[in-house]
């Protein structure tokens, strides 16, 4: 399992592509295919964060947060806000 500052550079990663991708999308628009990315990668910050988020939980609750592992897409885009 990835620890939390791995995951830190993997959201960090993904934040400028996301920024990228929704500038260029402003400016001039995106293709079917950039679209498409932009959406995988909301999804992928969706389980960075889920995933940041059950360590802490495990943690704070004297589990071992390396025990937390990603959910899977469908888990984590139905969570209600």
């Amino acid at each position: 399992m990835p620890e939390e500052g791995q995951i830190f550079d993997r959201i960090n990663r993904l934040v400028d592509q996301e920024r990228e991708l929704r500038d260029r999308h402003s400016a001039a628009g995106l293709t079917e295919a950039d679209l498409d990315q932009l959406h995988l990668v909301e999804e992928q910050l969706d389980q960075c964060w889920d995933l940041l988020r059950q360590r802490r939980a495990r943690r704070e609750f004297g589990e071992d947060p390396a025990a937390a592992t990603p959910r899977n897409l469908r888990t984590v885009e139905n969570y209600e806000q």
